[in-house]
């Protein structure tokens, strides 16, 4: 038992990604709002945004019957929601774009069982 328990505990730490840096406040003005866009396949999405404080934001995302509530932290303009990542455009110098922002969904094919990555752009309204 012992010998499984120290091969899992090897295994997530050589597989789990650790980002260095600390989190530090955002511009609560920049995420703040309704964010909205489509999917390649047309399905539409919304990311409510709200109660922005320091580094940590709620959450609402939902999109074709999937609503997700979620505190998240922010670290590098972006943050996760389930298996969504929103990330804030920014341009070369790494100034924020305002109202644009990159939302990338990891999705499960029913028919296969494979995963692929569904990527999106939204505005804020």
């Amino acid at each position: 038992m012992a010998d499984a328990l120290s091969i899992l505990a090897t295994a997530y730490k050589t597989t789990t990604p650790i980002t260095p840096g600390k989190y530090v406040p955002v511009d609560a003005d920049a995420y703040k709002g309704s964010w909205k866009g489509t999917y390649a396949n047309g399905k539409k999405f919304e990311v409510a945004i709200s109660q922005v404080n320091g580094f940590r934001a709620q959450v609402k995302y939902q999109s074709e019957g999937t609503v997700k509530y979620q505190q998240v932290l922010i670290k590098d303009n972006a943050f996760r929601v389930g298996d969504t990542k929103v990330t804030l455009s920014t341009n070369a110098a790494g100034e924020i774009i305002p109202n644009k922002a990159v939302i990338k969904n990891v999705v499960t094919d029913s028919a296969t069982g494979g995963t692929y990555l569904d990527t999106a752009y939204a505005t804020r309204s």
